[in-house]
């Protein structure tokens, strides 16, 4: 009989991509097996995410350790999961959503409770011999991955107002083909940048971040030329997103590009990218508008929704509450699902199949804070959502994520199938 009762759990502070403090959880099972869980970290945090508990201890990591997030693995959440059983994803996730209380995570910390809730299915996947992505569903589809290669915002110090302009390779055959038209997409951008004499140093997510951009759409028009220079048909090969985190530029009702010396209300930026979407193969737009500007966000979603994919990240923060809103007012037609912003597998789980039923496409994310961890990889493909966002072509955190969905399509064999154009049926690219 296998032995997958939790016989211990051990939390430690770590570092993340940016050098800072972050929760890994050790879990033993009674049977012996073991596994390791780290909580990544966001830097544009919607309002409305789960807590992540940090210390405020300014003469220690600048307020951001983790000490106390760690205490609340090691005592009390230790004490009640011991003897738990791994394999009951639900239950486990149901006791520390209990064990907390809060609507937020707030008082043990979504890092605490998720480094648990992550281990455990990692636990369980090892004690019973299964790939790990088997344990969140029955799933054989690889992503599209939307490739962050050129920073701004947040994720860097000088480049555009906004935040991610990624490729979407949704023309390669296979996942593995795939990461093999990102990279030399990548490398191009980078010899672009380096004949106009731009800075080549890399953002929190890998991209490039230059400084001396014009406009926020001159980041459209380089990576074009990228694209063109690796030998590659832009909108048949490679396609377009972008993620303006939009919620970092608003203030008051008005969204301000800096750059470009301008503020706009809502109407204003959805015309931007209305014309946008109509001059470039651009398949996804993610938080357009701002959190908590649902009147924006209709209107956005009435004018380019029928072609073009309008993801909810701070909108949405994966929280079933928040989506449920979006579905009942027809509010964007896809979900950003970030584990940390929830605290739980099973939440994130019931995030996805809440927006299945309701037509609604799931990108499962990283956060720009990351680790090596790579059950996101699992995760997508467990869950069948078709797109996965895990940043750039450098930095090892993010490749961590690449090599391991392509090890995933290397065992899934003949059964394997890259989720390609299909992903974005909505869209005319």
């Amino acid at each position: 009989m296998i032995k997958t009762a939790i016989a211990s759990v051990l939390a430690r502070e770590i570092l993340d991509s940016r050098g800072d403090p972050t929760v890994a959880v050790d879990i033993e099972l009674e049977g012996g097996a073991r596994a390791t869980a780290m909580v990544p970290s966001g830097a544009s945090t919607g309002a409305h995410e789960a807590v992540e508990l940090r210390d405020g201890d300014r003469n220690r990591y600048r307020g951001k350790g983790v000490l106390k997030a760690v205490a609340n693995v090691n005592d009390p959440i230790a004490r009640a999961v011991k003897g738990r059983d791994a394999t009951d994803q639900r239950a486990l996730d149901t006791l520390l959503i209990e064990l907390d209380g809060t609507p937020n995570k707030a008082k043990l910390g979504a890092n605490a409770i998720l480094g648990v809730s992550l281990a455990a299915a990692r636990a369980a996947a090892v004690a019973t011999g299964t790939p790990l992505y088997r344990t969140f569903g029955k799933g054989t589809t690889l992503p599209v991955p939307l490739m962050n290669v050129l920073n701004g915002g947040k994720h860097a110090t000088d480049s555009a107002d906004m935040q991610e302009y990624m490729l979407v390779p949704l023309g390669a055959p296979t996942f593995a083909e795939a990461i093999r038209y990102g990279s030399e997409v990548f490398h191009a951008l980078k010899d672009i940048l380096h004949d106009k004499g731009m800075g080549t140093g890399v953002g929190d997510e890998g991209g490039f971040a230059p400084s001396g951009l014009r406009t926020n759409e001159e980041p459209i028009e380089l990576i074009l030329a990228a694209i063109a220079r690796a030998r590659y048909r832009a909108g048949e090969d490679i396609a377009l997103a972008l993620d303006p985190a939009s919620t970092e530029l608003y203030a008051n009702g008005t969204y301000t590009l800096a750059r470009e010396k301008r503020s706009l209300d809502a109407r204003g930026m959805t015309q931007i990218y209305a014309d946008w979407a109509k001059r470039y193969p651009i398949v996804s737009i993610e938080d357009g508008l701002a959190e908590d500007d649902w009147d924006g966000w209709r209107h956005l979603t009435a004018t380019l929704g029928d072609r073009v994919q309008l993801v909810g990240d701070d909108l949405f923060v994966t929280n079933v509450t928040r989506i449920e809103r979006g579905i009942r007012e027809k509010i964007a037609n896809s979900i950003l699902i970030k584990v940390n912003q929830i605290g739980t597998v099973s939440e994130s789980v019931d995030a996805v199949e809440l927006g299945r039923r309701a037509g609604y496409t799931s990108v499962v994310s990283h956060r720009s804070g990351e680790t090596e961890d790579t059950t996101i990889a699992d995760l997508v493909v467990g869950l069948d959502t078709g797109q996965i966002k895990t940043g750039s072509l450098s930095r090892s955190e993010r490749i961590a994520k690449y090599n391991r969905l392509m090890e995933i399509e290397r065992e899934l064999g003949s059964v394997a199938r890259y989720a390609g154009r299909a992903a974005f049926t909505r869209v005319r690219a």
